[in-house]
This record gives structure tokens, C-alpha cells and sequence, in this order.
């Protein structure tokens, strides 16, 4: 068994002095291989990354580690407890309305610099002292802010001070109703192969607010910095938003089924020290960031999805219909809806009752395969 603990993270407090705590599991390898930090349900209606983190627990505890792993369900205490009737809301802050994978630091202005200063030392030394650098200045966020934090960057900044001392960060979402899928930065392709999911979004290397960004954004611009000077240096730090099905379900089954998969790509990365795990063989659907469309419903009413995720719909078939029994007997109760490209279903909103301009699917355009 792997050098196993755990621990309990105060990452702030209520009004009335209760903390908020986070649990955090650290497995321990030989400081060979790559170091991991994977955390899940940031978002409160989020909740299936929680079980995957328990299948993982249970797996890698019979693994042979090459790197470190910490593991950190709950991510967001508040978020997680964020109840209106039956739903888990939890996706915005309650207080400022700011999305909670919004609230994460980087800091571009610290790169040039550092490239400079560091132009002709080892790469060893680099990735060291640049870490140490990015720490430093989440730490003096936390500790030296004069004018305070807010109740979401105060986690943010604990949780992303956990992630910036790892090479492989692991953030587990989920959609409204949704197929599992992948964002991945442009220049790491080449691992979305070793996850065992069909649909992946290549996002640009730029910063946006999330944790797979504020990850790996800095060590890209640092890696650019550096090519401009004349040095091509190759940082392997790799950052991913994994989006694992639906909201507010849990099934552990399908968890079992996802720490499988991402056990393959750890094992690709060197994090194990086995062979137990390989890709599946799959037909695997890609588009660019730009192209991952939001299609917003035309009309209020009810409405029948009718799309299947992951099957390529062609143009003018049906995406949804909509009822409108007001029009009944008077006009047209039963509205289909197209589109006029191809398109490949991704996620739909959770309910079947919509607003005029409520976002209704999410799909993937100008989509094209990626192979093993």
C-alpha cells in the first residue's frame, strides 16, 4: 500500500465562526515520475467527480507510484451545500454572482522577467525557481491582500496554491445533462488520446480564470518566453478540465469506469509504475474552443430534446421541438428546431421548460477526428 494520508484544509469561516473545511488525500510515490493534484466539485451540482475520486483512491492505493498524488474532493464546501429545494445550485457565488472557476490568479507580468533572469540556467533550476515564484505570489495574495478577500478567491487561491506544486492538474466537472468530454490545451494533443473520452475541446493557451488555465497558462508563457530568447525548453506541465456526464448524479460504476481512464493517461505520463491501464480504442470527435458553439433557444416553451450526444447531426435534421400549448387550436403548438451546418451534440439544459434565449445545447462545429 502507498504512503496513504490525509488531512482536513481550513479554507475560511461562516458568520458564525463554523470553519470551512476541505478533506485532502495525499498518496505518496518515488519521486520518479511526474507529481498529480486532482480536485472535484468546485461547482455544487458537480458531484460525480467526488465518486471518481474515491475509485481512484481505492486503485491507486494497489499501484506502485512513480509521483505523488493529492486528491481533493468537496472542493467547495460552500458550493457543494448550496440547496434550493431539490437542485444543488452552487455554480455562482452566492455573494458576488462571480462563477467559482472564475476566481483563480495568474500573473502575466511576472514572466518576462523571470525568463531574463533565468535565460541561461538549467531547466531543473528553471521549473524550481518558477514554481517557488508562482507560490510565492499566490501567497502573498492570501496573506497580504490590505483590502481583504473574497469568501470565493480565499479558496481559489488555497486550492490553486495545492495545484501549482504539481506537474499534472486534473480538474473534474460535469455538465447540466451532458457526454463526458475534454478540455484540452492546443499544445498537448497529443494526451487527449489517453482518456477514455470521445469529445475533446482544444482550448488556445490563454487565461481565462479556470484552474486547468491558471495552471497551465503560466508555464506556456514561460515556454514562449524562453523560445523568443532562442531556447526551446519543454516544461511537461499539463492541465486538463474533465467533464465527466451530468449533474447531480452520482454512480460508481461509471466513477470506476472514469479513474480508469484517467489511470491511462497518468500511466502515459509515467505517474505509475505499471502497465495496468490502456486507451480505449475509439472513434474520437475534436473542435477548437472557437468552434465549440452555444446554440440559445429562439422561443420560450417546453421542450422535447431530441438530439443524441456524440452522434454527428446533419444539417436541417431536428436538434429539439418546442410546445407551445398556448397555440394550440389557433396556431402552431409543436416548433422543430434546426441548424443550418453540422453539428455534433455535446450537453443540454437541465430542464425541459426555457426561456426565449436560455442556452440549449452546446455543440461541437467544423468538428474532425483525433486518433489513438
Amino acid at each position: 500500500m502507498n504512503n496513504f494520508s490525509k488531512e482536513l484544509l481550513t479554507v475560511g469561516e461562516m458568520a458564525s465562526g463554523v470553519s470551512l473545511t476541505i478533506p485532502v488525500y495525499r498518496l505518496a510515490g518515488s519521486g520518479k515520475g511526474p507529481s498529480v493534484y486532482i480536485q472535484a466539485n468546485i461547482h455544487g451540482a458537480e458531484v460525480q467527480g467526488n465518486a471518481v475520486i474515491y475509485q481512484l483512491l481505492e486503485l491507486l492505493q494497489k499501484e506502485t507510484l512513480a509521483g505523488d498524488i493529492t486528491l481533493v474532493p468537496y472542493a467547495n464546501p460552500i458550493g457543494c451545500n448550496h440547496k434550493n429545494g431539490e437542485y444543488t445550485l452552487g455554480r455562482f457565488d452566492p455573494i458576488t454572482g462571480v462563477n467559482w472557476n472564475r476566481m483563480y490568479h495568474f500573473e502575466q507580468s511576472i514572466i518576462e522577467p523571470f525568463a531574463k533572469e533565468f535565460a541561461d540556467a538549467d531547466i531543473e533550476v528553471i521549473k524550481s525557481a518558477f514554481k517557488q515564484k508562482m507560490l510565492s505570489d499566490i501567497q502573498d495574495k492570501l496573506n497580504h491582500n490590505n483590502y481583504g478577500l473574497t469568501t470565493g478567491r480565499r479558496i481559489a487561491y488555497q486550492l490553486q496554491e495545492m495545484a501549482h506544486q504539481a506537474d499534472i492538474v486534473l480538474d473534474l466537472h460535469t455538465g447540466p445533462v451532458s457526454s463526458k468530454h475534454l478540455y484540452c490545451p492546443e499544445y498537448a494533443k497529443d494526451s487527449a488520446n489517453y482518456f477514455n473520452i470521445a469529445h475533446t475541446i482544444f482550448i488556445p493557451n490563454g487565461f481565462a480564470g479556470a484552474m486547468d488555465e491558471a495552471t497551465f497558462c503560466p508555464w506556456w508563457y514561460l515556454t514562449d518566453a524562453f523560445a523568443k530568447q532562442g531556447r526551446e525548453l519543454n516544461f511537461d506541465k499539463e492541465s486538463f478540465t474533465v467533464e465527466l456526464g451530468s449533474q447531480e448524479l452520482i454512480d460508481l460504476d461509471e466513477a470506476l469506469i472514469d479513474a480508469q481512464s484517467i489511470l491511462s493517461y497518468l500511466q502515459y505520463k509515467n505517474v505509475l509504475s505499471s502497465n495496468n491501464y490502456q486507451p480505449e480504442k475509439m472513434t474520437r470527435y475534436a473542435c477548437y474552443l472557437k468552434d465549440y458553439k452555444q446554440y440559445y433557444s429562439p422561443m420560450g416553451g417546453m421542450v422535447d430534446y431530441l438530439a443524441e450526444f456524440g452522434k454527428p447531426l446533419a444539417k436541417g435534421e431536428p436538434l429539439a421541438r418546442i410546445l407551445r400549448m398556448d397555440n394550440y387550436g389557433d396556431g402552431d403548438a409543436l416548433h422543430y428546431l434546426t441548424l443550418e451546418e453540422d453539428v455534433l451534440p455535446i450537453l443540454h439544459f437541465a430542464s425541459a421548460s426555457v426561456h426565449q434565449g436560455t442556452e440549449l445545447y452546446k455543440l461541437f462545429t467544423n468538428y474532425f477526428t483525433i486518433s489513438n
